[in-house]
């Protein structure tokens, strides 16, 4: 299998899609052109033609807009939200009408609507570029959520996107685009919604991380390993929905757990899963949970200041040494 980066398993993912199904367009600031701020959708206007790579206005509330009557009319849209904090724009779009309407219809009216944005935390882009509002998401009943780690995963994950029926939100991360690379098969394949995966098996303590905090789990549990501490890595990769199953089997297995995200600590992703897993393996928790996540503070512009608030690889170690004590 070839081994490709995160960035080029999205745009292969796309291409693949818009190839198989002419109902498939793309729309965005930047993404014809100049092929995307990351370069993601780089050679597709040239594929594709402008009736399906579509330029926009700088307005999120107008491309969400779009996107959604054209979902309603039977196309396939995949727009890009340049920064996932700019998704606080469409916030009326995404609230009430992306997650209602096919509640609303009576699930007469399909939303195959997929909308890409990005995390980006670590970049020094200030609070207004550098949010991390996938918890937001959680809160609004019909809108299915993806968060790859990997290039195999990103672009399996993106094809069953494309595929389904329900809005989905495809959270990328701009630290991952060209710092990840991975193998992936040149053959067609998805990878089901709700199905977590286990990046590193271990017996003493159980990781959960997603996104950027997978890599960083994964050192840790090195160094964890180094100590005698045999840690498990799970990506849950979707958020909704969430695969419970797979964490819960892990907990009950290691009997400790750490949650680990790129979000503020409090009222959000890490908070859902320890609550659930406090619901249904109480029993088997040695320690409580741990939370390792960012400080609750706006992202700094400052690079040290910003490296200060982020979640690292050394708190997750030392939150494993806590609750294995």
């Amino acid at each position: 299998m070839p081994e490709i980066n995160y960035s080029q398993a999205i745009n292969d993912a796309l291409r693949e899609e818009m190839r198989r199904d002419p109902s498939v367009i793309t729309l965005g600031e930047d993404v014809a052109l100049i092929g995307g701020n990351f370069g993601v959708t780089k050679g597709l206007l040239d594929e594709f033609g402008g009736e399906r790579v579509k330029d926009t206005p700088i307005s999120e509330d107008a491309i969400v807009g779009v996107s959604l009557g054209a979902a309603m009319v039977g196309l396939k849209p995949v727009p890009e939200i340049m920064f996932s904090t700019f998704l606080g724009i469409c916030m009326d779009q995404l609230l009430n009408q992306v997650s209602a309407i096919r509640y609303m219809s009576g699930g007469q009216v399909d939303i195959p609507l997929v909308i890409r944005t990005t995390n980006s935390l670590g970049r020094s882009g200030g609070a207004q570029h550098s949010g991390r509002p996938e918890a937001w998401l959680m809160h609004m009943p019909g809108i299915k959520i993806v968060i790859p780690s990997t290039p195999y995963d990103a672009k399996g994950l993106l094809k069953t996107a494309i595929r389904e029926p329900d809005p989905v939100v495809f959270f990328e991360h701009a630290l991952l685009y060209y710092g990840a690379k991975g193998e992936v098969p040149n053959e067609e394949y998805t990878i089901p919604l709700g199905v977590a995966d286990i990046k590193r098996p271990g017996t003493d303590v159980t990781i959960v991380a997603y996104s950027m905090m997978v890599p960083k789990a994964l050192k840790a549990a090195e160094i964890l390993a180094a100590d005698g501490i045999e840690a498990e890595v799970v990506d849950p990769r979707t958020l909704v929905p969430l695969d419970m199953e797979t964490i819960l089997n892990s907990v009950k297995k290691t009997q400790h757990l750490i949650v680990a995200s790129e979000e503020v600590a409090s009222a959000g992703v890490c908070a859902e899963i320890a609550f659930q897993v406090a619901r249904d393996a109480f029993d088997y928790l040695d320690a409580p949970v741990e939370r390792v996540a960012a400080a609750n503070v706006h992202v700094p512009f400052s690079p040290p200041l910003e490296k200060y608030m982020m979640p690292k690889v050394e708190d997750i170690v030392a939150a494993a040494k806590r609750t294995l004590q």
